[in-house]
């Protein structure tokens, strides 16, 4: 009995000398998700992106009108057509067709390489102030990811200002 009392004194002991350090603790929230969405330097390397790659889109555009219009003449003109001209046509409209999906999947992995390089820069810059921050304000930790924050730990608006933002 004396042993079992001892060890929930001691238990009660250490829980309470780790309470005050605890409340000593600052601890701050970013919302990376939001920081990334709505940053400026994201804002603006999206917009960028968009321009980079603008003139590829219109020229997939294009390549896909064609690919319609070809498929829409064969369904059209296909039953007065000789065999050999049908069978050229469905020739052309596949090779069309191959060739637009390798254009497309072409501009995908180069966007999504572009977008990434562009997001690791801004994950960098939003880490090292992040860093500043909570050197300078002097928080103990910063947590990314929480099911609950209370707004006043939130600090992804100071964030934003400082990487030159809202």
């Amino acid at each position: 009995m004396k042993i079992k009392l001892l060890a929930v004194s001691l238990m009660l002991a250490s829980a309470f000398a780790v309470a005050p350090a605890l409340a000593e603790t600052k601890i701050g929230f970013v919302n990376t998700e939001k920081l990334l969405r709505e940053a400026p330097l994201s804002v603006a390397a999206q917009k960028k992106l968009e321009r980079e790659f603008a003139a590829r889109q219109q020229e997939l555009q294009k390549l896909a009108k064609q690919a319609r219009e070809l498929q829409a003449q064969l369904d059209k003109d296909g039953v007065t057509m000789s065999d050999t001209e049908r069978k050229n046509k469905e020739r052309e409209l596949g090779n069309h067709s191959r060739e637009l999906q390798r254009q497309e999947r072409e501009f995908r992995e180069d966007l999504n390489l572009r977008r990434n390089e562009e997001l690791g820069q801004i994950q960098e810059r939003a880490r090292k102030t992040i860093q500043e921050i909570a050197r300078a304000e002097k928080f103990d930790i910063i947590i990314e990811q929480a099911v609950f924050v209370d707004p006043k730990s939130d600090i992804t608006d100071r964030v934003m200002k400082a990487l030159g933002g809202k």
